[in-house]
């Protein structure tokens, strides 16, 4: 099992199309992916679970990624949330 804890630094947070990429992504592996915010936790493969987290700009999410591709997954989600969703100016 890999987890990280990150800081969510695109403007809007964790809204409805940074959760699109989010899922997109983890979809593409077999890995459990998992989002976490204080004691809530959200399936990373559902859009619902992750909107319900509630998570705006400036939020420490824990990434968890638990399988047999969990390094790739791990990786490719920690790259898509530094990255600010490509949401960020500049």
């Amino acid at each position: 099992m890999r987890n990280t804890k990150l800081m969510l630094i695109n403007p809007l947070g964790l809204h409805a199309r940074a959760a699109a990429k989010f899922v997109g992504v983890a979809k593409t592996f077999r890995s459990e992916i998992s989002l976490q915010v204080d004691a809530k936790t959200a399936d990373g493969k559902s859009i619902m679970d992750l909107l319900m987290l509630g998570a705006p700009a400036g939020t420490e999410v824990t990434l968890i990624a638990h399988g047999g591709d969990e390094n790739a997954a791990h990786e490719a989600l920690k790259a898509l949330i530094q990255a600010g969703f490509h949401e960020l100016n500049g």
